[in-house]
């Protein structure tokens, strides 16, 4: 699965990068997350639950960034087991410009899965990979436009 998209945030980069480098922020903004925690310096662990169709599974992923390029961007590898659901692992690239006073964030998703979830087919995989990016994108800007206002 190859996934490229954009966001317009309604933030300056240096907040948008502060955020996405902030672990609870990114918790809060995960559909279906329910654990997002430091391991090590640029390394994390997460705990979600996703449903893909039929499919329902907690992961857990181990998450690291990589290319770190402040406040520029980064990439982000990762990778997830569901138990009897499968795996799913890739890598995300993520680059942040300017763009007068809020900041256009681009992403290049890889990934793979297996299991189960290899199953089910491209179209349904895209779908629900595509729906949590733009999940996680609202509430996201949610978070940071508390966070001006607080």
């Amino acid at each position: 699965m190859e996934m490229i998209s954009e966001q317009n945030i309604p933030a300056p980069r240096d907040q948008v990068w502060a955020a996405l480098n902030d672990a609870e922020i990114l918790k809060r903004a995960m559909p279906g997350c329910e654990s997002f925690d430091v391991v090590d310096n640029n390394k994390f662990e997460a705990k979600i639950t996703a449903k893909v169709g039929p499919v329902k599974a907690k992961f857990k992923f181990n998450v690291q960034l990589i290319d770190i390029d402040a406040p520029n961007g980064y990439t982000i590898i990762g990778e997830g087991q569901g138990g009897v659901a499968g795996f799913a692992k890739g890598s995300a690239k993520v680059d942040l410009t300017e763009e007068g006073t809020g900041t256009v964030l681009v992403y290049a998703v890889q990934a793979k899965v297996g299991g189960k979830l290899a199953q089910l087919g491209a179209r349904l995989i895209d779908g629900t990979a595509k729906k949590m990016a733009d999940d996680f994108f609202v509430n996201f800007n949610k978070l940071l436009s508390s966070a001006d206002s607080a």
